[in-house]
């Protein structure tokens, strides 16, 4: 008799899931003997109580597929024979020895031969207790292997959560850049309409005749300023932006001055 079981979703976790398999039944009780392990497939022998077998566990594309042969059991054999002298009767079987015509082999053979009611009913009885057994264990073997399957999802998801955590965390970042982006973008946008509306005003006060060197020098180092801040926001290097910013303001509102204080002077 063969038994099928999928575990469903975990062909990722194979190795392990083998490993677990065969812990938690050597924990219930089960004797595991000739293991053929390999990368996706496993072979072994398998003995619970009366009852022996083998398993065979192998990947099946996302599932584990687990196959269990059971072996026939001596007790049907045994209880058949023993059910068939029940059924011919001890004084028969005797008699026969007795007599010394016949061998005890042959004594037995003959008994059997002539019982075939009691034989039958025992030999059905120990096929039918051996059948049971096998269906108790099958149903541990479920079980344990469902324990097994539920571990291994436990473990999974909590991959799953752990990775969609570090993807949640990429995307803020990846927002949060964004953000800080548009943000500096329009502040450097300012700062360089700032920079060239001070420039025109210092060319046109140069033009009228104004001695503007000292306002021509501080905002040429705005500019040098500004075009670094630029260069920084195209690196994404953000935390350098902003003190080069308000340094480069600093040095604009200083040509304005400069410019007022020529023009004034004139």
């Amino acid at each position: 008799m063969v038994f099928m079981y999928y575990s469903q979703g975990v062909s990722s976790q194979y190795q392990d899931f083998t490993e677990r398999l065969v812990s938690h039944l050597a924990l219930r009780g089960t004797e595991i003997t000739q293991q053929v392990l390999n990368p996706t497939t496993a072979q072994m022998h398998v003995r619970h109580t009366d009852e022996q077998g083998h398993l065979d566990i192998a990947v099946d594309n996302e599932n584990v597929r687990v196959t269990y042969n059971v072996d026939r059991e001596r007790k049907e054999i045994s209880k058949g024979i023993m059910g068939a002298i029940a059924g011919a009767g001890l004084g028969g079987v005797i008699g026969n020895i007795l007599r010394k015509d016949q061998s005890a082999g042959d004594a037995i053979t003959g008994a059997l031969g002539g019982a075939a009611a009691g034989g039958a009913y025992q030999a059905y009885q120990g096929w039918d207790e051996s059948k049971n057994e096998r269906t108790a264990f099958a149903a541990v073997l479920a079980e344990t292997i469902k324990e097994v399957e539920d571990e291994l999802q436990y473990i999974i998801q909590g991959h799953e959560q752990a990775k969609e955590a570090v993807r949640e965390k990429g995307r803020q970042k990846l927002e949060e850049e964004s953000r800080k982006a548009e943000e500096f973008r329009s502040m450097l946008e300012d700062l360089y309409g700032q920079v060239l509306a001070v420039q025109q005003e210092i060319e046109m006060a140069e033009s009228e005749g104004t001695n503007v060197t000292k306002a021509k020098g501080r905002i040429a180092r705005a500019e040098t300023l500004y075009r670094e801040a630029q260069a920084s926001f195209d690196k994404k290097e953000f935390g350098m932006i902003k003190p080069k910013v308000t340094a480069t303001q600093n040095i604009v509102e200083m040509a304005r001055q400069a410019l007022s204080e020529a023009q004034s002077g004139s």
